[in-house]
């Protein structure tokens, strides 16, 4: 599913048309990674917890050359999926 269908998605459930949906979803997002900017998470419940984890500096080795090159230390966005999101997608049906 892309961003579109998503938008797309969530406008006929709610009966709203995709114009005032994309606003809302962007403005999510916007808020979703200022959040991460600022190494603040954001949990929602029964969905699961975004994010940012420290990743430390590592000698990586080119696979063409054999060449080592040092990789810097970085931030990376991380998503940790509550149980229920969890238990929702291992729903076996009956």
């Amino acid at each position: 599913m892309y961003k579109s269908d998503f938008i797309s998605a969530i406008a006929n459930r709610t009966l709203k048309k995709d114009a005032e949906v994309k606003v809302i979803v962007e403005a999510a997002f916007d808020i979703l990674r200022e959040q991460l900017q600022a190494g603040e998470p954001v949990n929602i419940a029964n969905f699961g917890t975004f994010e940012c984890r420290e990743r430390a500096a590592t000698t990586a080795r080119n696979p063409r050359t054999g060449e080592s090159v040092e990789v810097p230390a970085k931030r990376a966005p991380a998503f940790k999926p509550a149980k229920a999101l969890k238990d929702a997608v291992n729903k076996q049906e009956s």
